[in-house]
């Protein structure tokens, strides 16, 4: 008899679920917004005529990645930043990427010198060593073309895990405005942009330097220069210290360091948005664990992120859209004691078992954005609000063994206010001499 009611049982389960997934495809296939295609000159002709209302009323929009290197995330955040460069008026440009890029960046893509390869050269991210997003800078270039500098686009980057340089620039701007300052402090500057963090061990002498960078911070607070160019030195500064502060945390109990990456990050964007966007709007460029509302990695880990902190402070002025896939090719490190580690490409041919993208493949579009909020207004399996696995890919690219660490629950109604779906990735193009 029980073995007779479990079948019933499930023989019903079944059945709801089927009726369930029915419902929510049924609303997907006329509520998702196709996008044509990702390729990035192209444009986004259907998402105009459907523009979710609360996308058109944000400023600051950061655009996520299921995975740091695939061609398809980036050839679409690129169309998206064009159309809300041409349709919203954003010049702002913020990546996950060092200070120390923006100049030579900005240089160029105000129709300064360079070719491809000394361009994307500035880059300390490797990921970013692409023609997909060479092609954006250049984009860029041939809109800055003849407008004058406040109208046109301006590329920042928000992440302090690179002093590198920065000395340099502090220097300059020492020596040009003949500000006395004890050349011992300055070689401490100089150490602090000149060490790598070895993240295998803690080293108290990080912390050690903190206050010396303050009281050259200090130092440049008080001097009687040009207030811009006080204000961009101390810029500069400010990244040093975050840099080095961040190098303290190296030890800590995890997620100390990862937390205070991303406060950083949110610190600087909001300082970008406050003093360098004229009407306070940008665009973010981060992994999907960045710019997500809540939290990073799992649904209640509670670990703060740089979208957390945006929505917290920005409110509905902060839009973020996350990326998911089901299938195709993608890139993954191997470390190899044998062989030597190297950069393997995977072939992901369905989608896995429990996650959202099992189900989201099954819509009648390859590459579709779904408004969240109108999903959860609406959707009537109340999908969204249900928690299912994504893969979470980082910097370590597509890690299959172990498959289940990579794989994380998410509530994408709580996460997100848009989603991006491609049903199938390809890696990028690294080769810029072609």
């Amino acid at each position: 008899m029980f073995k007779k009611n479990l079948l019933v049982f499930s023989y019903l389960f079944s059945i709801g679920l089927y009726a369930q997934k029915k419902e929510t495809l049924e609303w997907l296939n006329t509520n998702s917004i196709a996008i044509e295609d990702a390729n990035p000159t192209t444009e986004l002709v259907i998402f105009k005529q459907r523009e979710p209302q609360k996308f058109t009323n944000a400023k600051i929009y950061g655009f996520g990645e299921a995975s740091h290197n695939t061609k398809d995330f980036f050839d679409l955040k690129a169309k998206f930043f064009k159309y809300l460069v041409v349709n919203h008026g954003l010049r702002v440009f913020i990546m996950e990427e060092s200070y120390q890029a923006e100049s030579g960046i900005n240089e160029w893509i105000s129709g300064g010198k360079g070719d491809i390869k000394t361009i994307a050269n500035n880059f300390k991210t490797g990921f970013w060593y692409t023609q997909e997003i060479v092609n954006l800078l250049k984009w860029m270039r041939d809109y800055n073309i003849g407008k004058p500098l406040d109208a046109q686009i301006r590329f920042y980057g928000m992440d302090p895990k690179s002093g590198v340089l920065i000395n340099l620039e502090l220097r300059k701007f020492v020596t040009d405005n003949k500000i006395s300052i004890d050349e011992n402090l300055l070689k401490s500057i100089d150490s602090c942009a000149n060490k790598s963090i070895d993240f295998s061990k803690k080293d108290a002498w990080w912390q050690k330097q903190i206050p010396k960078l303050n009281e050259f911070k200090q130092l440049l607070a008080q001097s009687k220069k040009e207030q811009l160019e006080v204000r961009k030195a101390i810029r500069s500064i400010n990244y040093l210290i975050s840099y080095v502060e961040y190098a303290a945390l190296v030890g800590e109990k995890y997620p100390t360091g990862t937390q205070f990456r991303d406060l950083k990050m949110f610190e600087n964007v909001k300082y970008i948005i406050e003093n360098e966007s004229e009407n306070g709007k940008a665009f973010l460029w981060a992994h999907n664990d960045h710019i997500s509302n809540t939290e990073m990695y799992y649904s209640g880990s509670n670990i703060i992120n740089l979208g957390r902190h945006l929505k917290d402070y920005f409110k509905e002025d902060y839009y973020s859209v996350g990326f998911d896939f089901g299938t195709g090719k993608i890139n993954g490190y191997v470390i190899d004691e044998k062989k030597g580690n190297y950069w393997k490409t995977y072939t992901i041919e369905v989608p896995f078992s429990g996650t959202y993208a099992k189900t989201l493949m099954s819509v009648d579009k390859n590459i579709y954005f779904i408004d969240l909020e109108n999903a959860i207004q609406n959707e009537p399996s109340d999908f969204f609000e249900k928690e299912a696995k994504q893969l979470l890919i980082a910097a370590g690219g597509y890690q299959p063994n172990p498959l289940h660490k990579i794989l994380v629950r998410k509530i994408y109604s709580e996460t997100y206010d848009g989603l991006l779906f491609v049903k199938s990735i390809s890696i990028p193009n690294y080769k810029l001499d072609e």
